[in-house]
């Protein structure tokens, strides 16, 4: 029973150390692709250009987008919202790693997988609202334009944080009390 015990809790620390690399690279990810500028590039003339969620770039120079555009605010808010929840999953996260006890009937692991899971709805929102809303304008207007890095981590981070729910709700399965009516 001892050595159950032993070989569970190392099983269970493998998914919390698994889930807390995905969520550490994802949120990396995660602000990265928000601050870049690298959404989308578009050939004009004889030039590439390329924008973000904040600015938009011609050669040799940068602007703030100015306009107030539906889509760019709600894609923003998600990714902002995202980046928050991945971040407080890492840290409650963290704490459940160091210490995997119950705290007054909060569950760090289950709480930590929760807010993966959380994360990784908003960024599948944000992508969702950016690609929908591209496609539609730029793919009816212009032909010489595709999505570019930002945009390609911004979909990575959703995979990563996907994983890091799942990786923590694993081992909150592996650790969670079993009482006479549990399976």
């Amino acid at each position: 029973n001892s050595t159950q015990c032993c070989v569970c809790r190392c099983k269970m620390y493998s998914f919390m150390g698994g889930g807390l690399f995905c969520a550490g690279v994802g949120n990396i990810l995660l602000v990265i692709s928000t601050a870049t500028d690298y959404w989308m590039q578009y050939r004009q003339s004889s030039s590439y250009m390329h924008q973000g969620l904040w600015r938009y770039c011609v050669p040799g120079k940068c602007m703030t987008h100015t306009d107030s555009i539906a889509y760019w605010d709600a894609t923003r808010a998600f990714m902002i919202l995202a980046i928050l929840a991945c971040f407080f999953g890492i840290i409650i996260g963290v704490m459940a790693f160091i210490n995997y006890s119950y705290f007054n009937g909060f569950d760090k692991t289950f709480a930590a997988g929760i807010l993966y899971f959380i994360s990784c709805f908003f960024v599948l929102l944000a992508m969702a609202v950016y690609t929908g809303m591209t496609v539609n304008y730029y793919g009816k207007r212009y032909g010489n334009w595709r999505f570019s890095w930002s945009y390609i981590m911004g979909w990575v981070s959703v995979v990563l944080t996907f994983f890091s729910g799942i990786f923590y709700m694993c081992a909150y399965r592996m650790h969670e009390p079993r009482g006479p009516m549990s399976r």
